[in-house]
Formats: structure tokens, C-alpha cells, sequence
């Protein structure tokens, strides 16, 4: 028996069970003891397909006798049925439906019972549809109040709404169009089978399944829409239980609530909204027919490319209302004059934000106990500034590429796709109106795997030798029109062929416009980024990592990595807190601590003999020149009595001072601590320093402002006051801040010295280059990047020597931060302290490089000091480090060999160089000058604890003339 017959055979049984008796149904039978029992319910299959044949008025024998004689004339080009014996067919025929004897037997019937057994086996449950809410869209909505991005599952773009808001004839034109006979069959309609198999006889080109609308449900919903008999028979048996199980009512709105209409629309709803602008219940009666006409074929029939087809089919759905008696021929005339107006078709596909979605999925859950916005149906009310995200977006992957480029590390890892072939078919296919070059389309229609990437794509379109110069040409094609020389490395040019699709970076020159692209290649090394509002704590901008398709993961958030030196402006604010000003002299010179005792109060661990960055020291200096930088050994002493009067004590408190900015959950004090050894969080680190810029009032971090649904309020953000850091005043806070904004106008972060003005923040490198850091911030906004390699396989990796946050992160922050000025707060100056701050302050003169106060009406740098409880200068400069010791450092014995002065000075090209320090300063070379004589005071000023000391002469060649005299 051939394989044919007993698949069609075995779908006889099955359809004959479901149209005879529907309600006992059996999906196992015995392969020898019920062939007997199989044989009785073929016949009646048979008998019962006989009388719709009659109504249909089809004569059967007829049929049977002309497929007998002519065979093609029934088969023509219907593949289904070729090879198929006609002979054994007609033998069955005469068996099953005649009741003739047949010898020997065509059909094995046991063969027949084992097929259906085993595909019928572990059919899902029809009761699963009951009150089923099919997934949907949500939509995010940016900061303005504008559509920001859509999410739900693959193939399930929709928004479900309940049959009582289609309207009467939109319900009907789908009734019309694909189930006649919906209202009166149980699930399975034979007229209609017979109806599809007589159709696609005569028309074979498109051929129909005469499938009923629960069989669509049944496909679509439950088993699958694989194109072989053992899915037909399942959705026979699995359709006949769906209508034991829901009314018709249920069945048509799940039906027209997930059926795909094009334009990536699931359901009548999207649909109605992508095609026209409005919701279902406002569709006529045309706009209901077009779309019921697209059910068969939403791109076959696709009004926006093919609108004659699209018309002829509407007007087809149009005549079966007609016929159903559902409208008046001159309102099928009416309504098929032609196509409904169509709005433009917005493409859905997002390019942007992906990291900062899933982010908000996320919250979504924890805060308003939505399990998953792919639930369908919420509006979420988010933070996001579009604009800015683009920006943030653009500016990590060029600057992570460009940091690859400037090491030699970047690697052409092939294009992002070839469409040679495409270009080939569009050369080949028929005339066309459409003059663009083939090569323009082709990269239109092209959909490149890093859909998220901010470089615009480009099609290699010439390469090889000029025919008069002899040069190589490379030349590349944008989606524009426009054709540019592509530079590239060597490597890359050798590998790239013809129509290769590539990223390009755009290069400019002033007064010529565009007149390069530089190759881009997705780079090896992550990163990520982030924009917070200082005084809400609304994230106006995130990015996880270089791409999205390339890595879920969002470092932003879900990664934890060492700060390195970014850490250090806590242990400088628990300095502060205590008093210490930033003038505050300090030895940058080697330092051993003792090691730290354990919970049980024994010592533990090894003490702590730190370096700095470049392995040198610079003496004494102040701890605003430590902190712009950032040296090592400074943050290292500063444990050694400047915050409590023991290293532990001190360690303890920063550790309390890093909980209470929420930067860790818990913290266990060891030394490496204080230069950022223990991993942070990007979010709570920009917070922190938000913190800073709000003088002590820590923003929360946050992406929502409300998700709604259907009017309901499911979560609403409400407006807090900021909480405040207690352990450090606001006093304390604006000196740090102050200080950071020197790490920018003089420190490690020089190279943004034009945005010291505005801005202020912090480098961070861990050991061996591993992660580099920049934190900074304006009034408005906190911007923080990392860039590293992802240590997933336990290994980590150096970004290079001399690869500091100075170097790789801050040009990205420079980036980001002007994207800022321009789309979210103009650029302004940063504010001077606050009241409650400026009451505890005093602005002075000092000399920058001593820390010593100017007292001759000579311009310095302004120092803010803060002032005790009585409103006097609480003085510190020489708290840590006597004056003797000072004197001694600034006036070494003439007969040492200048070891005392505290070690070598050490100044250099590299990314922590500074200017001449205070121990050269240039006035030492200057022409002597007239002696002056200071005038007699007999008071002091209020700031000063003691009386003025007696008037003498001072040399102006004296180099420490302007500090303290001994």
C-alpha cells in the first residue's frame, strides 16, 4: 500500500469521525482487533461526504468515473494528488463508500490505524482557549510623551479588543470572506472542503484548504502550522473540541484578534490602527472588507504594493456579503469604487534604546508587579530622552572603536552582509519605472544584523586599480546616492569584496562637507554609559554595551566592576566631613599600613604598601592637587589619622560612608577598598556623584514615571524630596565638588580642560588597565562611561598601558555631555554654593601649588574654606604635616643631596603629568625686584585665631615670601 494512501486514508478516518459524531471522537485504535470498528466509520464518513456532495450538487460517481478515465483532468497540476493511484482509489471507493467486496483489499487498514495513532497522539488541550488574553504590545513612551518603542513577543504585535467593539460588519465581511457556513458547522465544514477541492481543480495556481475559522484557531493557537497530514488531522480533531468547549462568540474574537493582516499587524485592532489610523470600531464597511480580504494573503494581497490585487479582493468580500444577505448591491457598488484611504505605514522596527527597554521591563516587574509587558495592553511613562539615547548610543560605539583603532586592536571581522545576489536579481527582473540604481535599492531592502548600531551603512561598489593613475580605489555607496572613497586598513581592503555591506564613519572638513567614510567594524572591547538628572534621578540615557545583538547584557546595570580611582571622592568627603580643608598639607611619599584586624580582633592580612599610578611621588602637596591627581599614596595616608585616629577606624568610616551612598550592600573593610578594588554598579556610582553635584542630596535612579492600562494606573512614581547623605554636610560637599572640577582644569581629566567651567568629575583606571572610567557631571546632569573587557571566561583583560579613564572614557563623556547641553539643559556655569553651604564657607586666595593663603592682594586661585561653628577659618593646611616638616621640605640643607625634600620629582608626558610644582616655581628665575614694605597691622581680620605677627621685611626674591613666615 503506498505511503499516499494511507495519509489520505488516515485523514478520511479522522474527518469522518469529527463530521459523524463529533462528541466521541477516538485518537487511538487497536491495529488488528478494531479494523472492523475503522472500517464501519469510513463507510460512514463516506456516506455522510456523499449527501454534501448532492447539496453541493456534485455527482460523486461522476467524478470518480472521469478521474478513472482521464486522470490528469482531476490531478491537473495539483502536486497533492499526483503519483497517487487511481486505481486503488477507485477500489476503495467502491469498498467504503459502494459497499462492494474488493479482493484482494487496497487498503490495509492496520497500516491506516498505526499512522493515525501515532498523529493523533498528545493533542493539546481545546480548554487552554477558555478566557484566553492572547500576548500583546506595550508601548514605552519617552519623557516628552512621544512613542519611544513598542515590545512584545515575536508575531504577536497586537491589541486585543472584545467582539462587542468590532462592528457588525466588519465581523461579518471575515465570516463572509473565509467561513461561510461559521454559524452552522461544529468545526470542521465539508461543504467547504468539497467547495476548496472543486476550486482548486479549476484554479490550481492558489490553491485553498477550505480551512473553517475554528481550524484557523485550532492552527494558529495550538498545533502549529506544519504542511503535512499529521497537522491537518490534529486540527480537525483539536477544531471539533474547540466547539464544545467555547461559543461562537469566543471563537470569532479570539479568531480576529490574532490573525496577521500585514503591516506587522496581529489583529483587527492593529491592523485597523496601522492601515488607517483609528481604532476597530471606527472601520466602514469598506476598510472591514479590505482588511478580511487580506486574511488570505496579507502580502499577496497588499494594498500598499500591489493595489490592484488588494481591490479584488475587497470587491470578492464585498459580493459574499452581498450574497450572505448582509448588504445591498448598491452598497457593494458604493463601496467597491475603490481602495479606502491609507495612512503611511510607520515600520516598526526599532533602531535605538534596546538596553534601556529591557531596563524598564525589569522595573516594570519589581515596581508595579507586572510579570511581563509582553502581557500586552500598558502604556509605560518613561524617562528617556530620545534624542539624548541616540547620542549616548553613538558616542560609546564610535569611541570604543576609535579607542581600538589608536592601539592598533581593531579587527575586520568580514562585512555585515553581500548583496551581490540582490543586485544580480534586480539587474534581471523585469522593466521597471523605478530609475534607482539597483545597488541603492538593494541596500534598502538589506536588513543588517546590528540594527542598533548609530554608523550609517554602506555598499562596496568599486574596487581595484585606476586605469590612468594606477592608485587602488575603494569606493563605497550610501543609501543616499552618495559615493565616497572608503579608508581602510590594509587588511580590511585586501578582504573586502564587491557589494559587501560595511559601517562607515563620516568624515568632514571644514568648508568641503562630507568627503570621506572611514571603515567601522564592530570592536572586541564593551562599554556603557549613562545620563542621570541630578535632581530627579530620572535616567535620561542608557547603553549596556557596544550593541544590543551582539550582548544582552546591560553593563549599566547588571554588571559590577572596580572603580578604581572614581572611588576615591569618598574617602576625600569623609576627610572633609571631619574638617580637614582642601589646602590641607599631605605627604605623596611611601606609606605602610599596619594590617587590619579581624571581627574576632586579631590582626589579619598582610599591611598595605600601595604605589601610585606612574610609581612615582611628588613630596608634599595638597589634598585638592592629590585629588586632581589622583594620587595613590595620598588616599592611602589619608587613612592614617586625617578621617579617625586609626587606619581601621578610618576604613570602617568610608566603608559607612560607601553604604550610606548606596554603593554597597554590605562592605568589608580592606585597604584596596579606598582606590576602588571592590566592583560597583554604574547606576549607583552615577548616583553618588549626582550627589556631589547636588551637594548631599542623593537622586534614586530611576527609568518609569507611571504604567497604565486601559485608563487604570498601575504604578505612579510619586514626587519625593531628595534624601540627604548625613554623614557629610553640604559644606563639604561643595568642596568636593570644587575639587573635581579641578581634575578637569588641571588633573588627569586636563584634556577636558575647556569644560572645566561646567563641569567636574573624576577618572577611574583599575589595576593593569582593566577598566577605565569617567564620572562627571554639570548642574542639569551626571554622565558616567566605563569601557573594559567583559571577563566572562574568568580571564581579565588589559585595555593597554597608558589606556586610563583619562584617555578612553573621558573623550566619550565629552561626547555625551555636549549631546546633553544640546537636547536636554543649555550649557551653563557651575552654580556656586548653595545657601546652606555658603554660610559655612569663606572664599580666599591661595597659592594653588602651596595651599598658602594670599594676603597681599595678589590674584590665586579661590579656595573655598569652611568655617568653624563660631564663623572663624577652621585652619588645616599643616594638620597632617608640621610646619617644621614643610619648612624643612621647602628649605633642604645645602649641604644634603636634596633626599629630604621627600623624593624625586617626578613629571612626565604620560596621562598623569602635572605642570612645575610648587617646589619650581617659575618666579625663581625672575629678575630680582624693588624690596617692598608691608604695612603695619595692629588688628587681625575675624577668620585669623591669632593676632597678626609683627611687621618685617620680606624679599620679593623669597620664594615662600606669600605663605606662612617662621
Amino acid at each position: 500500500m503506498s505511503a499516499i494512501l494511507v495519509k489520505i486514508f488516515a485523514t478520511a478516518l479522522t474527518l469522518s469521525q469529527v463530521l459523524v459524531d463529533p462528541d466521541t471522537v477516538k485518537t487511538s485504535f487497536d491495529p488488528v482487533r478494531d479494523q472492523g470498528e475503522v472500517s464501519q466509520i469510513l463507510k460512514s464518513g463516506c456516506t455522510h461526504m456523499r449527501r454534501a456532495f448532492d447539496i453541493e450538487d456534485i455527482n460523486l460517481d461522476d467524478l470518480i468515473a472521469t478521474a478513472m478515465d482521464d486522470p490528469q483532468a482531476v490531478t491537473g497540476d495539483l502536486k497533492v494528488l499526483q503519483g497517487l493511484s487511481f486505481n486503488d482509489l477507485h477500489a476503495s471507493y467502491r469498498q467504503f463508500c459502494k459497499g462492494e467486496t474488493v479482493e484482494p483489499a487496497p487498503v490495509d487498514l492496520g497500516e491506516v490505524i498505526s499512522y493515525y495513532n501515532a498523529a493523533v497522539a498528545g493533542l493539546p488541550d481545546a480548554g487552554k482557549l477558555k478566557g484566553l488574553k492572547l500576548p500583546g504590545v506595550s508601548v514605552i513612551l519617552d519623557g516628552n510623551g512621544k512613542r519611544f518603542a513598542e515590545v512584545f513577543e515575536p508575531d504577536h504585535r497586537r491589541i486585543w479588543v472584545s467582539l462587542a467593539d468590532i462592528p457588525q460588519s466588519v465581523r461579518q465581511a471575515f465570516v463572509s470572506a473565509e467561513d461561510k457556513r461559521f454559524h452552522q458547522h461544529q468545526g470542521i465544514d465539508e461543504r467547504g472542503v468539497i467547495r476548496a477541492f472543486m476550486g482548486n481543480m479549476a484554479n490550481p495556481g492558489r490553491p485553498a484548504g477550505g480551512s473553517t475559522i475554528t481550524q484557523q484557531v485550532a492552527k494558529n493557537l495550538l498545533v502549529g502550522d506544519d504542511v503535512t497530514y499529521d497537522r491537518k488531522m490534529r486540527e480537525m480533531i483539536v477544531a471539533s473540541r474547540i466547539e464544545r468547549v467555547l461559543s461562537k462568540a469566543e471563537i470569532l474574537e479570539i479568531y480576529l484578534n490574532s490573525i496577521y493582516l500585514g503591516r506587522s499587524s496581529w489583529g483587527i485592532e492593529m491592523a485597523a490602527r496601522s492601515y488607517f489610523g483609528k481604532s476597530a470600531k471606527a472601520l466602514s464597511v469598506s476598510e472591514g472588507a479590505l482588511l478580511a480580504g487580506l486574511a488570505k494573503g496579507p502580502n499577496y494581497y497588499n494594498p500598499d504594493t500591489k493595489p490592484e490585487r488588494a481591490q479584488e479582493r475587497m470587491a470578492y468580500v464585498l459580493s459574499r456579503m452581498q450574497e450572505d444577505g448582509f448588504l445591498k448591491p448598491e452598497q457593494v457598488q458604493q463601496a467597491v469604487a475603490s481602495l479606502p484611504s491609507r495612512v503611511a505605514h510607520e515600520r516598526t522596527r526599532r533602531t535605538t534604546g534596546f538596553h534601556f527597554v529591557d531596563h524598564v521591563s525589569r522595573d516594570a516587574r519589581t515596581l508595579a508587579g507586572i510579570e511581563s509587558l509582553t502581557a500586552g495592553g500598558y502604556t509605560v511613562r518613561t524617562t528617556v530622552n530620545a534624542a539624548l539615547q541616540q547620542e549616548t548610543e553613538a558616542a560609546l560605539q564610535e569611541g570604543l572603536a576609535r579607542y581600538e583603532l589608536s592601539i592598533g586592536r581593531q579587527r575586520y571581522q568580514g562585512p555585515e552582509a553581500n548583496i551581490a545576489e540582490a543586485v544580480k536579481t534586480l539587474e534581471g527582473s523585469k522593466a521597471t519605472e523605478d530609475k534607482t540604481p539597483t545597488w541603492i535599492r538593494a541596500l534598502e531592502a538589506v536588513r543588517l544584523p546590528l540594527y542598533d548600531v548609530r554608523w550609517p551603512a554602506a555598499v562596496v561598489i568599486e574596487k581595484g586599480r585606476d586605469r590612468k593613475t594606477g592608485a587602488n580605489v575603494l569606493r563605497v555607496g550610501l543609501a543616499d546616492g552618495r559615493v565616497l572613497a572608503l579608508n581602510a586598513w590594509e587588511a580590511a581592503r585586501r578582504e573586502l569584496k564587491p557589494y559587501d555591506v560595511v559601517r562607515v564613519q563620516l568624515v568632514e572638513q571644514k568648508g568641503k562637507g562630507i568627503v570621506r567614510a572611514d571603515l567601522r567594524t564592530p570592536p572586541f572591547v564593551q562599554g556603557s554609559a549613562l545620563v542621570l538628572e541630578n535632581k530627579t534621578g530620572r535616567i535620561l540615557a542608557m547603553t549596556g554595551g557596544f550593541s544590543y545583538p551582539l550582548s544582552q547584557l546591560n553593563r549599566a546595570t547588571q554588571a559590577h566592576r572596580q572603580p578604581g580611582s572614581a572611588f576615591k571622592p569618598l574617602t576625600y568627603l569623609a576627610a572633609l566631613s571631619k574638617g580637614l580643608q582642601p589646602n590641607t598639607l599631605i605627604w605623596d611619599a611611601p606609606v605602610t599600613l599596619p594590617p587590619v584586624r579581624s571581627e574576632a580582633g586579631t590582626r589579619a592580612g598582610d599591611s598595605w604598601s600601595p604605589k601610585n599610578f606612574d610609581g612615582g611621588r611628588s613630596g608634599i602637596m595638597t589634598l585638592r592637587r592629590a585629588l586632581e591627581n589622583s594620587k595613590n599614596l595620598v588616599t592611602a595616608r589619608l587613612l592614617g589619622g586625617a578621617i579617625e585616629t586609626s587606619p581601621e577606624e578610618s576604613l570602617k568610616r568610608v566603608c559607612e560612608l560607601a553604604m550610606e551612598a548606596q554603593l554597597y550592600l554590605e562592605c568589608t573593610p580592606h585597604y584596596p577598598f579606598v582606590l576602588g578594588a571592590q566592583p560597583v554598579r554604574m547606576l549607583d556610582l552615577a548616583a553618588f556623584y549626582a550627589a556631589i553635584a547636588n551637594e548631599g542630596a542623593m537622586p534614586v535612579p530611576h527609568a518609569i514615571d507611571a504604567v497604565e492600562k486601559d485608563g487604570q494606573i498601575f504604578y505612579g512614581r510619586k514626587a519625593r524630596p531628595l534624601t540627604r547623605m548625613g554623614s557629610a554636610d553640604a559644606a563639604a560637599f561643595y568642596q568636593l565638588k570644587t575639587m573635581l572640577q579641578g581634575v578637569l582644569e588641571r588633573g588627569t581629566a586636563r584634556s577636558l580642560k575647556a569644560l572645566a567651567p561646567y563641569a567636574a568629575g573624576k577618572t577611574g583606571t583599575s589595576d593593569n588597565e582593566n577598566d577605565a572610567w569617567f564620572v562627571g557631571f554639570t548642574n542639569d546632569v551626571t554622565i558616567a562611561v566605563w569601557v573594559g573587557h567583559d571577563n566572562a571566561d574568568g580571564k581579565r583583560r588589559t585595555l593597554g598601558r597608558g589606556q586610563t579613564g583619562g584617555k578612553v572614557a573621558a573623550p566619550i563623556f565629552q561626547s555625551i555631555l555636549q549631546a546633553a547641553w544640546e537636547h536636554h539643559a543649555p550649557k551653563a556655569p557651575l552654580s556656586p554654593p548653595s545657601p546652606q553651604a555658603a554660610k559655612h564657607l569663606i572664599a580666599m586666595p591661595i597659592d594653588l601649588n602651596t595651599g598658602d593663603r594670599l594676603t597681599d592682594g595678589r590674584k590665586g586661585f579661590m579656595e573655598h574654606f569652611r568655617l568653624n561653628w563660631f564663623g572663624r577659618l577652621a585652619e588645616t593646611q599643616f594638620r597632617l604635616v608640621p610646619q617644621s616638616e614643610v619648612y624643612a621640605f621647602r628649605n633642604p640643607d645645602p649641604w644634603s643631596d636634596g633626599e629630604d625634600r621627600g623624593g624625586p620629582d617626578y613629571y612626565e608626558d604620560g596621562p598623569y603629568a602635572q605642570g612645575p610644582g610648587w617646589l619650581e616655581d617659575p618666579r625663581q628665575s625672575a629678575p630680582p625686584a624693588r624690596r617692598q614694605v608691608q604695612p603695619e597691622r595692629n588688628f587681625r581680620w575675624w577668620w585669623e585665631d591669632e593676632a597678626p605677627r609683627r611687621p618685617r621685611r620680606v624679599d620679593p626674591d623669597y620664594l615662600w615670601r606669600n605663605g606662612q613666615v617662621y
